[in-house]
């Protein structure tokens, strides 16, 4: 995978360039581009793989930071941390307003323009293997799909764009927002198409591009999402379940034995991972568990030496940390644990022991002569999902669900497992059970804060929401107001103000 990004890198850099120029903004202004250029530029197969990549390094710009606090940072798994937290507190005590919005979705269209222009353009260049063709376009659907979903859970409504803009003008400029029913039919129908052009229970090269098994577990997701939150129902639950049971039997999947080695660099592309985001030395920037980490210099001199030892050489800064009511949720033999954070506890004086700082660890990178790089894969889905999305359709619809998370519990807990065996209980119960596992085995991978909406648990869950259940307008996010000044077809959430 290395050696095919880096053949095509560059191109697909420069490509963005020329195709995108000052492709979006907040409110989806284009520059104008060159039809001549653009013509110019689609002529083969070798222009078509640049531009692929190119969407893939642009999407990773987004994975880096903006995915995770999109999907995560407004649930009760985050607090604050020992540096200055720059405004992250907005997140995590939900204070978010149009002044302060958190990410836009400025760059999550850059990457679905980009997919827009490899679907108009690709169908007509001429490939040595037909389906070599079919596989690009079959990425670049699931890639909208996934992008269209990621901002329908977001913000609701957003503008439907499904050709690239190419040209300035009022018509292409400003564009409303569509209707989350057509939002979500249209990512039904790019998962669809996906799944007619993918290579059947084939993983992408090295796990980091779509793949059909990886578009049916985005299918699972978005369909239970349809089930409960647009009261799809059974018949939703019903689509979820048997795509993710296409992907459950594949034999090439499976849990890791280690759960630490998920994350590691040097496990990229493991048996686990299904669709992950690839970062790689010398050619990617830094993640966010940069910013979840500590300076050395911050590490006291009262650490514990198996502490210190376990933390390693500092890094980044500790702007946000594991909240206490994540860290009291594991229970001290569970293997998840320690590869997902450590504390830091100082004698306080009179024999007692005070919180002093807690570390994250799931994504902490490697030590090189530089210092600590925080560039593991960031996954985007892996197996240890598909079998809790299984057992969530599967409660849904009435079923036992309690095969998936024994599953998930047995590798969590090794030989203490049979005092964790879980039972079916009836379906309040395995949602909690389900929900409550969900945080344990993917804490800090993005994942929490749109459970606790699928789940309708924000208000129950979260602190900061606990006392604002009439507030329902916080399950979506603010439009910044440098959306709304310069697009005057962009209404603000309701709740939010104008």
């Amino acid at each position: 995978m290395k050696n095919y990004i880096n053949k095509y890198i560059f191109r697909g850099l420069i490509a963005g360039a020329v195709l995108l120029g000052s492709s979006c903004t907040d409110y989806l202004e284009l520059e104008p581009v060159s039809t001549i250029t653009t013509a110019g530029f689609w002529v083969n197969e070798d222009n078509a793989n640049g531009a692929l990549q190119g969407m893939y390094v642009r999407f990773r710009d987004q994975a880096a930071y903006n995915l995770f606090i999109l999907g995560e940072a407004r649930s009760e798994t985050l607090s604050y941390g020992l540096q200055a937290s720059e405004g992250r507190e907005r997140y995590f005590e939900n204070s978010l307003d149009p002044n302060f919005s958190g990410p836009n979705w400025l760059r999550l269209y850059t990457v679905i323009h980009d997919a827009n222009l490899i679907l108009k353009y690709v169908p007509d260049i001429a490939f040595a293997r037909e389906q070599d063709k079919n596989k690009m376009l079959g990425e670049a659907y699931a890639m909208r799909a996934f992008l269209y979903f990621t901002m329908a859970k977001t913000w609701g409504a957003v503008p439907l764009v499904t050709d690239p803009t190419e040209g300035y003008d009022a018509e292409s400029t400003f564009r409303s927002r569509t209707g989350v029913d057509e939002i979500f039919a249209q990512i039904k129908s790019d998962i669809d198409r996906a799944l007619e052009l993918l290579p059947a229970d084939t993983m992408g090269s090295g796990r980091a591009v779509w793949s059909a098994p990886a578009v049916n577990t985005l299918k699972g997701d978005v369909y239970l999402w349809t089930g409960k939150v647009l009261d799809g129902g059974g018949a939703d639950f019903q689509t979820a379940l048997t795509a993710l049971n296409e992907v459950a039997g594949l034999p090439e999947l499976g849990l890791m034995e280690n759960y630490d080695d998920i994350f590691r660099y040097d496990q990229k592309g493991n048996q686990e991972v299904l669709f992950a985001v690839r970062f790689l030395d010398l050619e990617s920037g830094t993640n966010y568990n940069n910013e979840l980490y500590i300076r050395d210099d911050q590490i006291p001199s009262g650490t514990p030496d198996d502490i210190r030892e376990t933390i390693g050489a500092g890094g980044g800064l500790n702007r946000w940390a594991p909240s206490p009511l994540l860290r009291e949720a594991f229970e001290e033999n569970d293997q998840r644990k320690d590869a997902s954070f450590v504390s830091i506890f100082l004698n306080s004086g009179d024999g007692a022991e005070e919180h002093y700082a807690s570390v994250v660890r799931k994504y902490r990178g490697f030590v090189d002569l530089s210092g600590r790089r925080f560039i593991d894969d960031i996954v985007v889905y892996r197996f240890a999902e598909v079998l809790l999305l299984m057992a969530e359709a599967k409660n849904a619809l009435g079923q036992d669900p309690s095969a998936e998370i024994n599953q998930i519990r047995l590798r969590a807990y090794g030989d203490q497992f049979s005092a964790f065996e879980y039972s079916d209980s009836g379906q309040e119960a395995n949602d909690e059970a389900i929900l409550q596992e969900r945080m344990l085995e993917l804490a800090f991978e993005g994942k929490r804060w749109f459970d606790l909406v699928r789940f309708d648990k924000a208000f129950e869950r979260v602190p900061s929401l606990q006392s604002r259940s009439n507030e329902r307008h916080l399950l979506l996010w603010p439009i910044s107001l440098g959306t709304i000044s310069l697009n005057s077809k962009i209404e603000q959430n309701p709740g939010y103000g104008n």
